[in-house]
């Protein structure tokens, strides 16, 4: 798919997907005859982990760090030239483990947060109608 398809599904401004492009993060899988990039759905995951990521206050050399792991992982065919050695597979499972802690940690702060600004909300809203008009 062309990037303009890729933007809509992945809700990421054209601008955003070229400057993840630049730094490694995701690179098209394809380009069409005219030298324009193409994607595949893998691209677009990939898209939406960094998109993900994001927002949970992970740097991009945070996200480039997971992606490395994921995709070493992904690769690791036992019997073949892109096996995994025992101990570096443990290595590469325990970094991605310590991502999803890392994000369950900014998960659990976010909604604390959320909480907060409800309950200042919800304060306002009292005052409101605790005041006559």
């Amino acid at each position: 798919m062309q990037i303009g398809e890729v933007a809509a599904r992945t809700e990421l401004p054209l601008r955003t997907i070229r400057q993840y492009e630049d730094s490694g993060l995701v690179v098209p899988s394809a380009a069409s005859p005219g030298g324009f990039p193409l994607y595949t759905d893998e691209d677009v995951s990939r898209l939406m982990v960094v998109r993900r990521m994001k927002p949970l206050g992970f740097t991009l050399d945070e996200t480039r760090e997971l992606l490395t792991a994921v995709d070493r992982l992904a690769a690791d065919r036992p019997g073949t030239d892109t096996e995994l050695d025992p101990d570096e597979r443990a290595a590469l499972v325990s970094r991605v483990r310590r991502y999803e802690q890392a994000a369950a940690e900014r998960v659990a702060e976010l909604r604390a947060q959320l909480a907060r600004a409800e309950e200042f909300a919800d304060s306002l809203r009292a005052r409101l109608t605790a005041t006559p008009a």
